[in-house]
């Protein structure tokens, strides 16, 4: 008798404790499907100029709420897929470049990050581009870049490094006129080049006269017309950062050397008329994540 009540004292206390352990997952369980449907909070994107048209670099701004997710953020448009660098705390950025070989009309920004995808999009102008028509005299053989010089600049033009180096607008790099706009299409002896585009700006400074960089950066990339650049002549490119590098063609001197860190406004060398080059003039290409886009919005806006 004394073992029965023992007994069932035990399963008393046994049922108590199990009462309450219910108790506790009931409470856990209540609370949990509320803390799983509490909305994601979805990324910030900003997208600028708000009517790009070809030519243009894009401009995608990302802010993310959550500080400690280490989550790469990329932006894709087509088959090409862009990174975003940091530029503020929780801020980042991705460039798009659009070039005049591509179509007009809407694309969309695939916006990836922090478990996330945001489809954008995005429609691009139009754009009217000056057409040169260029006879050449039968026989005219045209001037073969070396493969060594193909091979530098190609690296030199892909280049992403994370730190951002520019500041503010980028400067006039020579103060002579502007003999070529970018993104002149040609015919040559009738046929219509697809593939050519005028990849930067051409100034006529006069032989000698002084070139400067547009803003700060590292130089990247010093060739000379003896190491076998035939084309881009004595050239310099500036690597900006963040997917951003400048290339300063037919010079005739070069007063930098690879590894400096220069800055906006430094004199880098001279004008001349190395390579392929018909008369003294300064050629200078602004590529955005390996791709040549129109130097002038960024020398009249500021990009952060």
């Amino acid at each position: 008798m004394m073992i029965e009540n023992s007994a069932s004292s035990s399963n008393k206390k046994l049922l108590g404790f199990n009462i309450k352990a219910i108790n506790v997952l009931k409470g856990i369980f209540a609370v949990l499907p509320l803390t799983l449907a509490l909305p994601v909070e979805a990324l910030q994107v900003k997208v600028t100029p708000t009517n790009p048209k070809l030519g243009d670099t894009i401009s995608v701004e990302i802010n993310r709420d959550n500080p400690d997710n280490t989550t790469n953020l990329t932006v894709a448009s087509g088959k090409n897929t862009y990174p975003a660098f940091e530029i503020a705390p929780n801020q980042y950025r991705a460039f798009v470049p659009t070039t005049p070989l591509e179509k007009a009309g809407t694309r969309t920004l695939r916006v990836t990050g922090d478990g996330q995808v945001q489809n954008l999009a995005v429609n691009v102008l139009n754009r009217k581009f000056p057409v040169q028509r260029i006879t050449l005299p039968p026989g005219k053989a045209g001037v073969d870049a070396t493969e060594y010089e193909l091979k530098r600049v190609a690296a030199f033009k892909l280049l992403q490094t994370p730190e951002k180096y520019w500041n503010g607008v980028f400067l006039k790099p020579n103060a002579g006129r502007m003999s070529t706009t970018y993104g002149v299409r040609r015919y040559y002896n009738g046929t219509f080049a697809k593939d050519y585009y005028h990849r930067g700006l051409d100034y006529a400074g006069a032989a000698g006269s002084s070139v400067i960089a547009p803003a700060s950066g590292r130089v990247a990339l010093v060739g000379r017309v003896s190491q076998g650049f035939r084309v881009h002549g004595n050239v310099v490119g500036i690597d900006h950062g963040q997917g951003v590098t400048s290339i300063f063609m037919h010079l005739s001197r070069i007063n930098v050397k690879e590894g400096d860190f220069v800055k906006a406004g430094q004199l880098i060398g001279a004008v001349g008329s190395t390579g392929a080059s018909t008369g003294p003039h300064l050629h200078w290409g602004l590529y955005v994540n390996g791709q040549s886009v129109d130097p002038t919005p960024w020398r009249t806006k500021v990009v952060k």
